[in-house]
């Protein structure tokens, strides 16, 4: 039987995004805890991005990249978070259709552009350490601007071609999600019409904006490596491996829970289980990237050192 003759009940208009359940007791510890990590997370990277643009020898195209990053985490974090915290704090879980659609679309641009992102970063670090001699003609000011508009302009496109298929479904039966926030597995399920032409279209997408960015990456990592590899100095090693290592803890982190949810069979994980992995790539991710920068980066922390005592003095 067809899906929209199993399904041929009133509309919904809304979902209920179920979240993290509905005890009285635990809201406010994750309100709290949220919030917080709400705060710092926008400090954190508007800081970072702050040290970039004051500090005149961080404008370098690393550290170019490394703000355009910061920048995106920032939009990331409240595409996701301001929702979640004002249904803790209030205790209403509902969501239109039509807004549910609107946070998947900016996720959707968001992810992908953090994809691309961390590509562009990974080749500046190929031609840094494996082109040293050409880095200077090959990663200038100019090259930095196409890559980080390509990203977002790129995105834009592909997440606007799956949108305009996604505005023309119905949903029916169950109103609630179980997720913290609007992913696209979840509500494809709730939908009343056939959905296997946008599932093709996202899937196709998703390796466009995704698995080919991964590979790209992975492929300039694995030149990185085996180049370090080379270098018969051991402090020549670790120099060169410094420049580099902080953005591959980053890379590391992220896809590793990315393929976590979405790739490895979830029929039998905990949805609990579930929810916590996708809180490592929508929620600590960004927070923990300038941390990860800032902490294993000398020329982060001496600019950070001196705007500090700057502003103490």
């Amino acid at each position: 039987m067809e899906k929209t003759e199993v399904r041929n009940q009133t509309l919904i208009m809304e979902f209920i995004l179920l979240g993290f359940g509905s005890d009285p007791e635990l809201q406010p510890l994750l309100f709290l805890l949220f919030l917080l990590i709400y705060i710092v997370t926008v400090a954190g990277n508007i800081l970072f991005v702050v040290l970039v643009v004051t500090n005149k020898h961080l404008h370098i195209p690393m550290y170019f990249l490394l703000g355009s990053l910061s920048c995106l985490e920032i939009c990331y974090t409240s595409a996701i978070l301001p929702r979640l915290l004002a249904s803790l704090l209030t205790g209403d879980r509902t969501i239109s259709v039509k807004g549910c659609i609107v946070q998947l679309y900016f996720f959707g641009i968001l992810t992908s552009t953090e994809n691309l992102l961390l590509t562009a970063m990974s080749y500046d670090r190929y031609l840094a350490i494996c082109n040293p001699l050409r880095y200077a003609a090959l990663m200038n000011g100019r090259v930095c601007w196409q890559l980080v508009a390509g990203s977002w302009i790129s995105s834009f496109l592909l997440c606007t071609i799956v949108n305009i298929f996604f505005f023309q479904l119905t949903f029916c039966d169950s109103k609630e999600i179980d997720h913290f926030f609007c992913d696209f597995s979840p509500m494809i399920k709730l939908s009343c019409v056939d959905t296997q032409t946008l599932e093709l279209l996202t899937f196709i997408i998703s390796v466009i904006g995704t698995f080919v960015p991964f590979l790209l990456t992975l492929t300039s990592y694995i030149c990185i490596i085996t180049t370090i590899l080379r270098i018969p100095s051991s402090i020549g090693r670790q120099k060169a491996f410094s420049t580099c290592s902080s953005h591959l803890i980053v890379f590391a982190v992220l896809y590793l829970t990315v393929l976590t949810v979405y790739v490895v069979p979830t029929a039998n994980v905990p949805k609990v289980l579930h929810k916590i992995f996708s809180i490592f790539y929508t929620v600590l991710t960004p927070i923990i990237n300038p941390v990860i920068y800032s902490l294993r980066n000398k020329e982060v922390n001496e600019s950070l050192r001196k705007t500090i005592l700057k502003l103490v003095a």
